[in-house]
């Protein structure tokens, strides 16, 4: 291990931050001039975009033999987006989420997890498998581009319509941010790659567990840049949508994609298969109950969010490098924090679900004014 590799893991990051931004500007800038909704901007253009780090950084390392960083690239990813991102945000804010992505979108998210899950059980994620994931993926924007089209912004909506474009740019200029992103995305990945494979290998640690933290972590800053802005913009439910959308981009479109290309497709690490891949299946699940409480991500629940990761974060390390504390701490997490957690959920859901119903049986009376003389 030398200098020489932390200093590529950090010129990657850098190169994948810029990347991101210059290709999310570029592609939501196209896809003003093309007129395309800001609904299909949110949750499938500046989706797409935003998982070019993850495409980029798996295609490299499916081509190098590196399945584990790949996969554990877009598992990281995916939990980092929910309980980090969207957390963050509900720190920040209370997030409100639209009812159309509780509806469709976070469904299908969930519905392509348990089939990544499901297709993963044999070890490998073939060529047969990559086209189901790129089918669900096609689906999920051609339905985004249907409900779309039916969807009429408000004119009060328009000006805060494009988070990421506070100056209208030339379509040239656009273009130019496009290619320029795809380029840095490139050399990021490649740097990230070989200085987190070397790292990896001179600590003894899997590249697994290199692709689920430090890889993940710096393949999520541009959802962190977009939904920061949008936050900033009061665009509070494209921040939803964006990581929704691209944690259905990063299971369809990045793992999809290189098991179709790459003769023998994924190799999936059985620990992945035991522990990350369920616990990904889980936090997608945890989004629905917090969701459809009131359609809103509340502070609380953004502080569960983020203790979470930080919870397994130790844990992978801890388990990782096989410290003492590696066992004591698993006792604690599965005897008590999850059930408490699970529990809390349980009642926090029945009790909103409750005042729902109570809202639908008695509905406030509309008091009557007298007309005016």
């Amino acid at each position: 291990m030398e200098l020489t590799d932390f200093l590529l893991v950090i010129a990657g990051l850098v190169l994948l931050a810029a990347g991101g931004e210059g290709l999310v500007r570029g592609a939501s800038t196209i896809a003003t001039k093309l007129k395309l909704s800001p609904l299909i901007i949110g949750l499938v253009v500046v989706s797409a975009a935003t998982s070019a780090p993850e495409l980029a950084v798996t295609m490299d390392a499916v081509a190098k033999g590196e399945s584990g960083l790949a996969v554990g690239n877009v598992i990281g990813s995916n939990i980092i987006n929910i309980l980090v991102i969207l957390g963050i945000s509900g720190l920040i804010s209370p997030v409100v989420i639209k009812r159309r992505v509780v509806s469709f979108d976070i469904p299908v998210m969930v519905g392509l997890t348990v089939l990544l899950l499901a297709l993963s059980l044999d070890g490998n994620i073939g060529a047969l498998d990559g086209a189901l994931l790129l089918a669900g993926l096609v689906f999920h924007i051609v339905m985004s581009i249907t409900v779309g089209r039916k969807y009429v912004p408000e004119p009060d909506e328009l000006p805060n319509s494009m988070p990421l474009n506070s100056k209208p740019v030339s379509i040239w200029l656009a273009l130019l941010l496009l290619v320029a992103g795809i380029g840095l995305l490139v050399a990021g990945a490649q740097m990230l790659v070989t200085g987190a494979t070397s790292i990896a290998t001179a600590l003894g640690v899997s590249d697994l567990v290199i692709g689920l933290t430090v890889v993940a972590i710096g393949t999520s800053f541009p959802e962190l840049a977009t939904v920061v802005v949008a936050i900033r913009r009061g665009e509070k439910d494209m921040a939803v949508g964006n990581i929704v959308g691209s944690n259905i981009f990063n299971i369809g479109l990045v793992l999809g994609l290189p098991a179709v290309v790459f003769e023998g497709g994924i190799s999936v690490p059985t620990a992945a298969i035991a522990l990350d891949m369920p616990l990904m299946l889980a936090t997608a699940i945890a989004l629905l109950p917090v969701a459809f409480t009131g359609f809103i991500i509340r502070r609380w629940e953004g502080g569960l969010f983020v203790s979470l990761y930080l919870a397994y974060t130790l844990y992978v390390v801890l388990a990782s490098t096989e410290h003492d504390a590696a066992e004591g701490f698993t006792s604690i997490m599965l005897w008590f924090a999850l059930p408490l957690v699970a529990a809390t959920l349980v009642a926090i859901t029945s009790y909103e679900i409750g005042i729902i119903r109570g809202r639908k049986q008695h509905p406030k009376k509309k008091l009557k004014t007298s007309p005016k003389r």
